[in-house]
């Protein structure tokens, strides 16, 4: 009969054997993606298999020059000039609303948070001509301001949401005797809450930060300048500029290089993510 430590030895082998398996049947698509950017583009239609029958090898350099009188450095910088202020801002504006709605009583309060959580319902689409019509009357098109200023003022529902049931969960002793310090309302936020709410801004900066980066249909609407392109519009760009002689390696490979920001940034940031989407009640 075989030992408790041999059975249980076997038990986690197999658990992490399938568990192995598991994982790399979800990042086969990646890997495949990957060898991708190096085939001709008879061989990337011609045949399922992994490894290429000849490797082009410039595809990646090739592609950073894009297509017209830019490069992809351009359309990296770009990107971060929009990403990075929107990201920073959103979880800013959404921790002072949240705040707001977790630690103070006021009139209506109840009614303005029903209302922000029945937005989450809405349909992007929904807004989107009011949205342009404002921003047009206003002179903001064909500019980064149309995303970044709607996340200074705490337009996006989903991370105030989250924002709120994470300072809930935080123990009201702590804003009592801060207050008996001397704190006043901001700095309880700033100096006691701030610190503890690390988790729940790191999981609202990777998503935003993902869902902005990988935006491409409100950035087609609100931007018109191939200089002002970020990286989604330059890979369609890339792919309509060339017709019907697109070589597709190059696509790929700029496509490759397009998520290797967003990946870093979850990895980076992996533990205190993970205790955010825990603590704030989102996960499903």
């Amino acid at each position: 009969m075989m030992p408790t430590a041999s059975r249980r030895l076997a038990k986690a082998s197999l658990r992490h054997l399938g568990l192995a398996l598991i994982g790399l049947v979800m990042v086969y698509p990646l890997i495949w993606l990957f060898f991708a950017s190096f085939k001709t583009n008879t061989d990337l239609f011609g045949s399922l298999g992994l490894w290429p029958e000849r490797f082009v090898w410039d595809s990646y350099a090739k592609g950073w020059q894009g297509t017209g009188q830019y490069t992809y450095t351009t359309f990296f910088l770009n990107t971060f000039l929009l990403v990075v202020p929107t990201v920073l801002f959103t979880v800013a504006s959404s921790l002072i609303v949240g705040y707001g709605f977790a630690r103070f009583s006021f009139p209506l309060r109840n009614v303005l948070f029903a209302v922000m959580v029945a937005t989450l319902m809405l349909p992007q689409t929904v807004i989107l001509i009011p949205r342009y019509l404002i921003f047009r009357n206003l002179g903001w098109l064909d500019s980064y301001w149309t995303f970044i200023v709607p996340a200074m003022l705490g337009c996006f529902p989903f991370f105030i949401f989250m924002m709120v049931q994470f300072i809930r969960g935080l123990p009201r002793e702590l804003d009592e005797s801060a207050v008996m310090d001397g704190c006043g309302p901001a700095g309880i936020l700033f100096r006691i809450l701030l610190p503890l709410t690390v988790p729940a801004i790191v999981s609202g900066t990777i998503f935003q930060f993902i869902w902005t980066w990988n935006d491409f249909f409100n950035q087609l609407v609100f931007i018109s300048s191939v200089k002002k392109y970020t990286i989604s519009l330059a890979l369609r760009m890339t792919i309509d500029s060339t017709g019907g002689a697109t070589d597709w390696n190059q696509v790929i490979a700029m496509g490759i290089l397009s998520i290797v920001p967003t990946v870093l940034v979850f990895f980076l940031a992996q533990r205190y993510f993970v205790e955010g989407i825990a603590t704030t009640g989102i996960k499903g």
